[in-house]
């Protein structure tokens, strides 16, 4: 049989970073084995379910590079299928009607309570035939009444549940809509899913789904369960901590290499390396190495792992996740240098692709204004020489190239008899409007040699402007 994975999130909000992991885990497991990845989307409840979740799963599993095999599949189009299964389960003595309301099931665990004994439904319906005219009714499931469940976890080893602990569970509403437990033990079964991955919040219903999958007949999957993810501070992962969705770390400026690197190692570990392609990460996952433990999120080592990648990846694959900061921006990048040579000279002085595509605006917009400090620094009347005779150099090139420029710059220092700080920095301050770029040579060559000189006019006339007012 083929070894199959999914991945089956709920679309009552956007994909968040818990989810992306469990989807990069089981991604893995497949691949690893040669198997399939299914993408389910656990729409059931209906009010809370919306098309705008959906479409932020779908976009951060793209963003990932995460593709499915099969799917993706709507819970909302199968309710024909779960509501067969309910009645084969009715019909093979395995669930009943329950006419107890909601009240009387709360009396039934408070009174539970009282006696020191586990608060359940007390099977009040269980055996009973004599069904009521025209009342609502539930359908159970028939719990067994004693042996044990047992989990074979690939992570936290085996979990033993004595049956006496679970409730006879509700399979299908009063209104006939199934409820989860249900629906995800048809869809597994059904999907021949034979391997679960999921977060450990679901432990609890693990051994409810077993025993369902063991009343039909179906092949019991294996289960591997992972610890949840903790925050900066050590609490449960959570929108105050920030960034927690998917798509929320493309927009600050993540690659999704650094993500994926970075979730894989959150729980999983190979030695002591930090780095993996996905290449190597498919050769080297292993569900059986996770962690039992939960693990900390910690946003200064996966600013590390991004930095790494900006600087190591094909600086013309970067370019393309460069490109939508600069469209978000609003910074027009046809009147410019490639944004590959971009990434090559501002990749190990940022954090992240929405701090380069901030940094990089000079290289494609004019500016008015330069930046105060700067100006106050190193545009002072003393410059006004040096910035004279830099742009008659610059003006005089033939080749604007790196080379050419530096020699420039150089000479015009040398003639002046100052240092290269007193011609370099008025210079950088003219020609990106701050007092900060990459190496100057560089910078200008990437630069438009008449948008250069300009924008030294521009400088000389703010140097002009302090020589008057002194």
């Amino acid at each position: 049989m083929t070894l199959t994975t999914r991945f089956a999130p709920s679309p009552t909000g956007y994909l968040h970073v818990g989810g992306a992991r469990t989807a990069l885990y089981s991604w893995l497991y497949a691949q690893k084995n040669g198997g399939d990845f299914i993408l389910r989307i656990e729409d059931t409840d209906i009010e809370r379910s919306t098309q705008a979740s959906v479409d932020a799963i779908m976009d951060g599993m793209n963003w990932l590079d995460l593709p499915w095999t099969h799917g993706p599949y709507f819970q909302t189009q199968r309710f024909d299928r779960y509501k067969e299964v309910i009645e084969q389960l009715l019909a093979s003595g395995n669930a009943y009607r329950c006419y107890s309301t909601a009240e009387e099931v709360d009396a039934m665990r408070e009174e539970a309570k009282a006696k020191g004994e586990i608060e359940k439904y007390n099977g009040l319906w269980r055996e009973r035939t004599d069904y009521p005219e025209d009342k609502p009714y539930a359908i159970r499931f028939k719990n067994p009444l004693d042996g044990d469940v047992v989990i074979k976890d690939m992570v936290k080893g085996d979990i033993t549940i004595s049956n006496e602990q679970l409730d006879d569970l509700i399979i299908a509403r009063s209104d006939g809509t199934p409820t989860y437990n249900l629906t995800v033990v048809v869809d597994d079964w059904d999907m021949k899913v034979s391997h679960v991955v999921r977060g450990d919040d679901h432990i609890s219903n693990t051994p409810k789904q077993i025993n369902i999958l063991i009343a039909l007949g179906a092949a019991v999957p294996e289960y591997a369960h992972i610890p949840m993810i903790l925050g900066d501070d050590g609490k449960r992962l959570s929108k105050r901590h920030g960034a927690v969705g998917v798509m929320q770390y493309r927009d600050d400026g993540y690659l999704p290499e650094a993500l994926l690197n970075y979730l894989v190692r959150l729980g999983w570990s190979h030695g002591d390396k930090e780095i993996f392609s996905r290449e190597e990460m498919i050769e080297l996952f292993d569900l059986k190495d996770c962690n039992r433990a939960a693990s900390g999120f910690n946003t200064d080592k996966l600013i590390w792992v991004n930095q790494h990648y900006m600087k190591t990846l094909d600086p013309a694959y970067v370019a393309t996740h460069l490109a939508w900061h600069m469209a978000e921006q609003g910074i027009n990048v046809e009147n410019g240098p490639a944004l590959e040579e971009i990434v090559k000279i501002q990749a190990d002085r940022v954090k992240t692709l929405k701090e380069m595509a901030q940094i990089s605006r000079y290289f494609y917009e004019d500016f008015t204004e330069l930046d105060a400090s700067a100006v106050k620094k190193h545009l002072r009347p003393v410059v006004k020489a040096p910035l004279l005779l830099v742009k008659e150099k610059l003006a005089a090139l033939t080749d604007w190239s790196a080379a050419p420029i530096h020699a420039a710059i150089n000479d015009t220092a040398t003639e002046l008899e100052v240092g290269m700080g007193k011609v370099g920095m008025p210079l950088r301050v003219a020609a990106t409007g701050g007092g900060n770029s990459p190496s100057l040579d560089i910078t200008l060559a990437l630069l438009d040699q008449q948008k250069v000189l300009a924008r030294i006019d521009q400088a000389i006339a703010v140097v002009d402007a302090r020589i008057a007012n002194s």
